[in-house]
């Protein structure tokens, strides 16, 4: 398995919900709140990324719990 492209896809999308968060917080003239949001949007994101990495993606099983 080649890990490098998927490190490079967290890298770029990390950094773009960054900058994202960063322009909506100057838009709403609080930075904070921007990266707050970013960092809600990416964890979202990143549990949906990893899910499907793991071939978990929709799986609803009691013993293990819900999975996104």
């Amino acid at each position: 398995m080649n890990s490098a492209p998927r490190t490079g896809i967290r890298v770029a999308v990390s950094a773009g919900l960054l900058v994202l968060g960063v322009v909506i917080g100057l838009i709403f003239e609080n930075v904070w709140l921007g990266i707050l949001l970013a960092v809600i949007v990416w964890f979202g994101w990143f549990l949906g990324f990893e899910s499907r990495r793991g071939h978990h993606e929709g799986v609803n099983d009691e013993d293990n719990g819900v999975e996104l």
